[in-house]
C-alpha cells in the first residue's frame, strides 16, 4: 500500500519536526517527508489540510478484557476503540484470566490480536505466578515468547524478599519492570482518597502513604538490584518528588500518570457515582497540580489511558462494592488538547508524552516519523467538536465520568504499519 498524506501539519517531537509537509508511505514504512520520492504513485491520497499529522500513540496500560472477561469487552472491540483514538501500540497488563504467566497465554493473546488485524500489542508478563506474589514466573521464557516487560498489574506484592528476587531476575534478563506502587495494608481495601470527601460520604480512605511507602521500598531495591523500573499510574505530589530524587540520583526509573488524574480530583466526585471509583484514587487538587507540574517538568515521562472497560453490572451497587476503573482511551486526545488549551501543557510535549516517551520507556522502534521507520501515524483535527455518547463511543465499556461531555479534538485517520486501520 502506497499512501500520500499532503497539506498536513507534521509534528514529530522525536525528530523535532514541526512544519507543513507531505508524508509518504510504502510497504509499511515512511519513505519520504516533504516532497514525494521519484516515481512515487500513491494508491491512497489523504488530504490533511488543517489537521495534525503525528506519530501513532502508544498506551502503557490498556485492559482488553480478553481472555477471561469477554462480558466486559473483547480484543476486537477495544483495539477498534484504540484505533479510533489514534493508538497504534498497546501494552496489556498481566491481569487477564488466565494471568499472562505462561507462553501459552501470551500466544493466545497474540493470535486473537492477529485475527483482529491489530499488529502492535505488547503483553506484559506477570512478575509472579498467578499474580499471587509468592513464586516467580518464568520471566526468561516469557521474554523469549515476546514479552518486553514484566509487571504485577495492580496486585500488591506483600513480601519484599519476593519483590527483590523478582527484580534481580528481571535485571539479569534486561527486562523492564512496570510497577504500580501500592502498600496493601495501608490501602486496606479502600476506595477513595483519604481526605475530607471520603469522610463526608463515609467512604473508606486510601492514604497517600500507601503509594509513597511502596514507591520508596521499590526505589531502595532498585539501588540493590540495578533493575530498570517504570512506575505506573502515579497519583500524588509526594510520589512526583520521590521520582525526581530517584532520577537525580541516576537511577533507571521512569513514570507515567493516567490522563484522568490530570483532570479530576476528589472534589470532582459526584456523591456515590461509581464512575469515579478508580485505583489509585482521585486525590486532592494539590496532588493534581503537582502531577501536572511533573509532566511539564519531565519528571513524569508519559501519560497513559489506564483504559479499564467494565460491564454495567460491575458499576452497580454501593460505591465501595463496585469494580474500580474507567474506560478512557477514546477521551485521551481531547483531554490532552484540553490541557493545552488551559495552558497546562505544550502541544508538542503532549504528543511526545503519548508517543516518543512511551516508546523510549519500552525501548521499541516506534513513536516517531523517521524515514525508513514503521509507518504508525495519527492524523487528528484539533478543532473538531464532538460529544461522548452512544453514537460516537467505540469501546464496549461506557464507564466514564466524561459521558455526554463536549470534547474538542478528534482522530480522522489512524495508520498502523502502513495500513489504514481507522478512518472517520
Amino acid at each position: 500500500m502506497r499512501i500520500a498524506i499532503f497539506n498536513g501539519h507534521i509534528i514529530d517531537p522525536a525528530n523535532k519536526l514541526d512544519e507543513l509537509a507531505g508524508l509518504y508511505i510504502e510497504d509499511g514504512k515512511i519513505v519520504a517527508i516533504g516532497d514525494a520520492p521519484a516515481g512515487f504513485e500513491p494508491q491512497t491520497l489523504i488530504d490533511a489540510q488543517g489537521k495534525i499529522v503525528c506519530p501513532g500513540f502508544i498506551d502503557l496500560s490498556t485492559r482488553l478484557r480478553e481472555p477471561g472477561q469477554t462480558h466486559k469487552a473483547t480484543i476486537q472491540s477495544e483495539t477498534h476503540a484504540a484505533a479510533s483514538a489514534g493508538f497504534t501500540c498497546l501494552c496489556i497488563p498481566p491481569d487477564t484470566r488466565p494471568v499472562i504467566d505462561t507462553p501459552e497465554v501470551l500466544e493466545l493473546i497474540k493470535d486473537k490480536a492477529e485475527q483482529c488485524a491489530y499488529k502492535h500489542i505488547y503483553p506484559i508478563a506477570a512478575l509472579t505466578q498467578k499474580l499471587a506474589g509468592k513464586e516467580l514466573s518464568c520471566m526468561y521464557a516469557l521474554k523469549q515468547a515476546g514479552c518486553i516487560a514484566v509487571g504485577h498489574a495492580q496486585a500488591a506484592i506483600q513480601d519484599l524478599l519476593v519483590l527483590r528476587r523478582a527484580m534481580e531476575y528481571a535485571a539479569t534478563h534486561d527486562l523492564l519492570l512496570m510497577y504500580c506502587p501500592q502498600e496493601s495494608a495501608l490501602s486496606n481495601q479502600g476506595c477513595a482518597h483519604e481526605g475530607a470527601m471520603a469522610s463526608r460520604y463515609g467512604l473508606s480512605g486510601i492514604p497517600v502513604a500507601a503509594e509513597t511507602i511502596a514507591l520508596m521500598q521499590c526505589i531502595e531495591l532498585i539501588e540493590q538490584t540495578g533493575c530498570r523500573v517504570h512506575f505506573r499510574g502515579l497519583s500524588s505530589g509526594r510520589a512526583v518528588s520521590l521520582i525526581a530524587k530517584a532520577k537525580q540520583s541516576g537511577l533507571a526509573v521512569t513514570a507515567d500518570v493516567g490522563m484522568h488524574h490530570l483532570h479530576l480530583c476528589d472534589t470532582d466526585m459526584r456523591p456515590f457515582d461509581s464512575h469515579y471509583h478508580v485505583l489509585p484514587p482521585l486525590r486532592s487538587q494539590q496532588d493534581k497540580e503537582a502531577l501536572l507540574a511533573g509532566v511539564q517538568d519531565g519528571i513524569i515521562d508519559a501519560i497513559c489511558s489506564d483504559h479499564q472497560p467494565h460491564d454495567v453490572d460491575a458499576k452497580l451497587g454501593a460505591f465501595p462494592e463496585t469494580e474500580p476503573g474507567m474506560a478512557t482511551i477514546e477521551a485521551v486526545l481531547p483531554l490532552m488538547l484540553r490541557l493545552v488549551e488551559q495552558g497546562n501543557l505544550d502541544l508538542v510535549q503532549g504528543i511526545a508524552s503519548l508517543s516518543e516517551f512511551p516508546a523510549k520507556i519500552l525501548a521499541i522502534n516506534a513513536g516517531h516519523l523517521a524515514i525508513g521507520g514503521i509507518a504508525d501515524v495519527c492524523i487528528f483535527d484539533a478543532h473538531e467538536k464532538w460529544q461522548i455518547n452512544q453514537q460516537t463511543w467505540q469501546s464496549r465499556g461506557q464507564n466514564t465520568p466524561f459521558w455526554q461531555d463536549a470534547m474538542l479534538g478528534r482522530v480522522c485517520f489512524t495508520i498502523q504499519a502502513g495500513k489504514v486501520i481507522y478512518s472517520q
